[in-house]
């Protein structure tokens, strides 16, 4: 009986499209997890990149990929984002394919007298430029589609099925990349996204509650994109907020190189970095039921705080063992503040802008990827390679995750203190 009401009250707290958007999220996660956590290997032992290049056009996919969405958001607003998906999966499945084809003998002649480090920026760019849409779409599909006290639970959902396939696609990176080749990794990925474009046409329906929404100009839309830059308290803890990105993608470049050249080449390291997503998977609804009165800034510092110990635990002794346990550490972090985070930019969007602040709220995201990829290499290189005592590397990171902890506690202490004295609430 309890499960039937359970059952019940989810089908009346979301909307059937609420599903929909996130089964094709989970699809498009897959698809991005699985290729990305090969991208490094994939262009430094496969097409003869060095750390240097590898870092730079790991920056460029995925820091665009998340820096897109602010604009793609306003797009989406404006044009509806069953459109929206319609594109988004259409580029992703041949700029996946093309990314691969640069390492299938087949395609060679195709390259041939083309600098390919050159050919992947105007390749990575164009798929960075389709995935950007997926975002925003999704989140501002479940800002219209879940009901209000619901909706905390509907962002917990949304983050549990994001890491669903973000811990299968790795798994189907390995074993493609074990049994025909890493370069067919990409192949899948294309695979994926071709699938969802379909099922977007399919069954993906736009929700009554958005289309009764205000329909704002594009130029309107575009002009709102200033006017959020220019709240100063919001953008500095986007910037701060970066810090902790700069430290989460290093999982998918420095933890990749440490394991192949200092423990083994042989290793699974795509589901080493998976991990973190299964621990997700496994735990999220738990931590977000555990943390559901603790408010959104308090979630935040306790996330950072929890994910920086991970990289003191693989510093300590660097193993497989404790890449591993550092990562779910980090997950754990990264459970306690993420939904929490969004579900705060969703309340901050005023009727009709959720694609729009949603995009925004991938802002710090992008920062860490353009700064991580590239500083991962200088990281990489001084502190790992060719020398004594490679984990150090790690220490390096830890460095930074400490900053932003002591960085965001002493923002929400200020803006805590302005919002007591103008009379306000704490978010």
């Amino acid at each position: 009986m309890a499960l039937s009401n359970t059952l019940t009250n989810l089908r009346r707290g979301f909307h059937p499209t609420f599903w929909v958007a996130n089964g094709m999220e989970l699809f498009e996660r897959l698809a991005y997890y699985g290729q990305a956590t090969v991208l490094s290997v994939f262009l430094r032992d496969h097409l003869g990149m060095n750390e240097f290049q590898a870092g730079q056009l790991s920056s460029i996919f995925g820091g665009l990929i998340y820096l897109l969405p602010i604009f793609a958001g306003a797009l989406a607003d404006r044009f509806g984002f069953r459109r929206a998906f319609s594109f988004a999966f259409l580029v992703l499945c041949i700029g996946y394919f093309l990314i691969g084809s640069t390492g299938m003998d087949p395609f060679r002649t195709l390259y041939g007298g083309i600098p390919i480090y050159w050919a992947l920026v105007v390749i990575l760019i164009f798929t960075a430029i389709g995935g950007s849409f997926i975002k925003p779409s999704v989140l501002g599909t479940v800002a219209v589609t879940a009901s209000t006290e619901y909706k905390s639970l509907g962002y917990a959902i949304y983050y549990w099925l994001v890491n669903i396939g973000a811990a299968i696609g790795p798994l189907i990176a390995y074993f493609v990349r074990d049994s025909i080749g890493i370069q067919y990794v990409y192949l899948v990925s294309s695979l994926s996204c071709l699938l969802m474009l379909f099922a977007n046409l399919a069954f993906y329906k736009e929700v009554q509650e958005r289309a009764g929404a205000p329909v704002e100009s594009l130029g309107q839309k575009m002009k709102n994109l200033v006017v959020v830059l220019g709240n100063g308290k919001f953008m500095v803890f986007l910037l701060i907020f970066s810090l902790y990105w700069i430290t989460f993608w290093q999982i998918f470049i420095i933890v990749p190189f440490f394991i192949k050249d200092f423990i083994s080449r042989d290793a699974p390291f795509e589901i080493i970095q998976s991990m973190g997503a299964w621990g997700i998977m496994i735990l999220q609804l738990v931590i977000n039921w555990m943390t559901k009165n603790v408010s959104t800034r308090a979630a935040i510092v306790a996330g950072f705080a929890v994910s920086s110990l991970c990289w003191l635990i693989i510093a300590i002794h660097p193993t497989v063992a404790t890449i591993i346990a550092g990562i779910i550490v980090l997950s754990i972090g990264e459970m306690t503040q993420a939904p929490r985070y969004y579900e705060y930019i969703s309340g901050l969007a005023p009727p009709g802008q959720q694609g729009l602040f949603q995009g925004y709220a991938f802002l710090p995201i992008a920062i860490g990827w353009l700064v991580g990829g590239n500083l991962a290499g200088w990281l990489y290189t001084t502190y790992a390679k060719g020398s004594d005592t490679p984990a150090h590397v790690f220490l390096a990171v830890l460095v930074i995750g400490v900053a932003a902890t002591l960085l965001m506690w002493l923002y929400n202490s200020i803006i805590g203190a302005q919002e007591r004295r103008a009379g306000g609430q704490t978010a």
